[in-house]
């Protein structure tokens, strides 16, 4: 080897990663800010997940108040009239003056108007209620009765 060559191998300045002993403390830090982003990543993935259910809770439970309003509103308009309205629209200016069964057009959680199915499907019911659920189409089967 020429002295030339020696020197330029002696002076080097490019050193490889694992040519240091502290790269390997470099890596393991890395390493445990790594597990720590993963680990915050995960938990603010499980609290997104709880909270979307109990949204999605909330709003069926106030699809479900909104149905029971209906179903109050027909049925007293059925009591007083002897026949099931067309519409919510018949609900809310009735042929009859002076009655007053809604005050406004009740709509599920979804932000959907509520669907009348006169005479209901059962024997018992005088109508049901019906709401098209999150998807807002009745041909999904996610539909609230």
């Amino acid at each position: 080897m020429t002295p030339r060559a020696h020197r330029r191998l002696r002076n080097r300045n490019v050193l490889l990663p694992w040519e240091r002993r502290s790269a390997r403390l470099g890596r393991i830090a890395l390493s445990r800010y790594v597990a720590l982003a993963l680990g915050a990543a995960l938990v603010c993935g499980v609290l997104t997940l709880a909270y979307r259910a109990a949204e999605e809770r909330a709003r069926i439970r106030t699809t479900r108040a909104a149905i029971a309003e209906a179903r109050r509103a027909v049925t007293a308009f059925v009591a007083e009239l002897g026949r099931c309205p067309h519409s919510m629209v018949e609900l809310l200016h009735p042929p009859k003056a002076g009655a007053d069964y809604l005050t406004e057009v009740p709509l599920d959680g979804w932000g959907h108007k509520l669907y009348i199915r006169c005479p209901g499907s059962r024997p018992d019911e005088v109508a049901e209620v019906i709401s098209a659920g999150a998807s807002g189409s009745f041909l999904k089967d996610d539909h609230i009765l």
